[in-house]
């Protein structure tokens, strides 16, 4: 058996079903795999081994079965023999998995885990965030300091139990423990005034700071709008959602629309935030703070996932509480005691620690499910270490990644490992988080560089950080071919492809920005066939925090210094000096990059409709204007607007259009419904006619413009019944939290090249 199948309780489930079926012989762990070997009936053995792929242990991922008919040997029994190294390659290491529901049973009987907080067998717990080497071992955990009492330690010995092998397996007598700390002084220990304080303080309107699996979270009621305004005080964050903590499965539905296979995201072990559609609620109905989602459409939800999470809710009167990552502005989330208590005691009414140290931080994860898949927009928690499959080898790469959004990748043999969600390259604390995180994934995944992998930007803290492992040879590549070619390796593409990237923003082939890219790509190389036509930038980065700029910039271009004539809702808001500075920036081409982004075109469409003036967090502009979008909204290809193709791709015509409509009083919806139709039909007219010049037939999306789910959703559709075959991405992030996945794809092509 190949794939996750190790630390997830796989020998003890494959040693119950060869009772179950009458075999003898052996199961093993080695480092590549699981092996057995089973003596019995054919019929039994035909049962057994259908049983291995279908009743496989929830966490499990079966990759591959192989089997061979060998000369019958007779066994006394069916054995669990030791784990065994037979090559240079590394044991998968398994996520951190959500509490399964046996072990919440155990938490209410009477014995040795009653109200016990960190309960855990080999099917949930712990797992990559308290690793410190390999093999997965206790003492190579942050469990190595908590001695297992005689109970725990039969249990963990026991073949047949449950906690065979469960590294963190522990109890009230011998595991780690909570404290509360109230004013900067340890208040209690004990876990059932710990819960009857917290939740009462919840209740009430306070802010509890919680150190969770990953990291600390700070928590508050959700129902409460100003313990939810305290709480945006306190992370300095005006406005970027929050993510709610659910009771259950029921109470988020009565507040968001699921379908099936979202409801089948939150409930996975994985236990992601998943992005989901807000209900017109009831006035009747307790309602949640609208600035939790502040303007948007759609909330971040996740169900609990910790012992912890049941326990507090057992004793709140409350259905849903906010639950943020414990930091401040973009530094990384803190794991750190001492350092929560110094950060948190004189913010919050209280600070709930364990003595359980976290090695590796990791963040909540983000999915959203478009076009009936689960898409990865963030990926941390439950779904790190899982390496990516490459079509190549990538043995001995680096992949440093972007800027922003930031993770990594490291190669062993075929495996390419990407790290959980660094975050924004800004701060000394998240690059220092880089650095130590990148140091780890070497030695964890025994990975010894050889090749280097970066963004062809050169002033990237990322590209700089690759500069400490030369003399190595250096590969750079372009942000944008870097997207097509993640979301190839993701799918084991090793072709030419047509590649549509959409995003804010990378360092262009000629010096320029793009980010609205028409390519031919394969992973060593890529043209560009069109893009979206050049406008100013003016002040650079700055025009992505100020989405007005960017309205002035289009209006500037299609209307000239007369568009200040036009009775513009959103130009009442801007000093008239501020709109003349931005003028003469242009005219004069002063800090005025050009760029083809699509990102800054979201962003002029939301400034015109008065949605967004500055943004308070990235991408906050085009989430409003998607917000706009309703589930009755569709594609029409007459329900758009004007654009041209020459050498480029225009938007002339549609900015006059979204101006008329804007004077003519249409509703902003509408005019939002039929600018992302105009982009729809853009990018199915254009790969169309690629597709008849080149003959190529398989299309690749990515970049971050296709978190857009209205967008992509209904860009695939056009495709596919145009009988072409449209890759996207699912497991990897479409922005650039997997561009370092693309930079490896890239490196080991070239690679692979030049050894040919």
């Amino acid at each position: 058996m190949k794939g996750l199948v190790q630390g997830v309780g796989f020998r003890p489930f494959v040693y119950r079903l060869a009772h179950i079926y009458g075999l003898t012989g052996w199961v093993e762990n080695t480092n590549e795999n699981v092996v057995m070997r089973v003596t019995g009936k054919s019929e039994a053995i035909t049962l057994f081994v259908a049983s291995l792929t279908h009743e496989a242990p929830r966490t499990a991922v079966v990759e591959e079965v192989l089997v061979d008919n060998i000369e019958a040997e007779e066994y006394a029994a069916f054995t669990i023999g030791k784990s065994q190294n037979i090559s240079a390659q590394i044991t998968r290491i398994s996520p951190d998995i959500g509490v399964c529901e046996e072990c919440l049973t155990d938490i209410s009987l009477s014995g040795n885990r009653l109200d016990y907080s960190f309960v855990n067998c080999t099917h949930c717990g712990p797992r990559f965030s308290i690793i410190r080497d390999l093999p997965y071992d206790r003492a190579n955990t942050t469990m190595a300091h908590f001695e297992m009492c005689p109970d725990c330690r039969k249990e963990y010995e026991t073949i047949s139990d449950r906690r065979f092998h469960a590294q963190p397996t522990a109890c009230i007598h011998c595991g780690p423990r909570y404290e509360l700390w109230i004013k900067n002084k340890l208040f209690t220990v004990d876990i059932r005034l710990i819960l009857n304080t917290i939740s009462r303080l919840i209740d009430s309107g306070g802010i509890v700071a919680m150190k969770g699996l990953g990291g600390m979270h700070l928590a508050c009621n959700a129902f409460d709008d100003k313990a939810v305004k305290r709480l945006r005080l306190l992370k300095n964050r005006e406005a970027k959602p929050f993510a709610v903590l659910f009771r259950d499965l029921e109470s988020a539905q009565k507040y968001t629309e699921t379908d099936a296979i979202e409801t089948q995201s939150l409930c996975s072990w994985r236990r992601p935030i998943v992005l989901l559609q807000l209900k017109n609620i009831n006035v009747t109905q307790e309602q949640l703070s609208p600035n939790i989602a502040a303007g948007l459409q759609q909330l971040g939800v996740m169900l609990p996932y910790m012992p912890f999470h049941y326990q507090l809710f057992e004793q709140l009167k409350i259905n849903a509480i906010v639950l943020t990552s414990g930091n401040f502005s973009s530094e990384p989330i803190v794991i750190d005691n001492q350092v929560a208590l110094h950060q948190f005691s004189d913010k919050t009414d209280a600070v709930l620690l364990h003595n359980r140290d976290i090695f590796n931080r990791t963040d909540d994860s983000v999915v959203k499910v478009i076009g009936g898949k689960e898409r990865v927009f963030r990926r941390s928690r439950g779904y790190v270490p899982t390496p990516v499959a490459m079509p190549l080898s990538c043995d001995g790469i680096i992949a440093f990644g972007a800027e922003l959004t930031n993770t990594f990748c490291v190669g062993n043999k075929t495996n390419a490992f990407l790290s959980q969600h660094i975050g924004d390259l800004k701060s000394m604390e998240t690059t220092a988080f880089y650095e130590e995180t990148l140091a780890r994934f070497l030695h964890l995944f025994r990975v010894k560089p050889q090749l280097l992998a970066v963004d062809l930007h050169p002033d990237y803290i990322s590209t700089r950080t690759a500069e400490r492992f030369r003399p190595l040879p250096v590969v750079a590549v372009q942000h944008h071919h870097a997207h097509i070619a993640a979301c190839m390796a993701e799918h084991h593409l090793d072709e030419k492809v047509i590649g549509i990237a959409l995003d804010g923003t990378g360092y262009g082939a000629d010096g320029h920005i793009w980010g609205g890219e028409f390519l031919v790509c394969d992973l060593n190389d890529f043209i560009r066939i069109t893009h979206f036509e050049y406008v100013p930038l003016p002040g650079g980065d700055l025009a992505s925090e100020e989405p007005w700029r960017m309205a002035v910039v289009y209006l500037y271009k299609v209307f000239g210094r007369d568009f200040q004539k036009l009775k513009l809702p959103f130009l009442q808001q801007i000093e008239p000096e501020k709109i003349e500075v931005i003028l003469q920036m242009i005219d004069r081409k002063v800090n005025c990059p050009l760029t083809s982004s699509a990102g800054r075109l979201f962003d002029a469409v939301a400034a015109l409709l008065g949605l967004c003036q500055a943004a308070a967090f990235p991408a906050q502009a085009p989430m409003l204007l998607e917000s706009l979008l309703t589930r009755q909204s569709e594609y029409s290809p007459e329900y758009q607007y004007k654009y041209a193709t020459n050498e480029n791709i225009s938007f002339d015509d549609t900015i006059r259009g979204i101006v008329n409509d804007v004077l003519a009083g249409v509703n902003a919806s509408i005019i939002a419904m039929k600018f992302h139709n105009t982009i729809i039909s853009i990018i199915f007219e254009t790969v169309k006619s690629m597709c008849r010049q080149t003959g190529i037939q398989k299309v690749v999306l990515s970049g971050g413009v296709f978190q857009n789910g209205y967008l992509l959703e209904n860009v695939e559709i056009l495709l596919k019944n145009e009988n072409l075959m449209v890759y996207s991405h699912e497991t990897i992030p479409t922005n650039d939290g997997g561009i370092a996945l693309g930079q490896m794809a890239v490196a080991s092509k070239r690679r692979d090249i030049q050894c040919v």
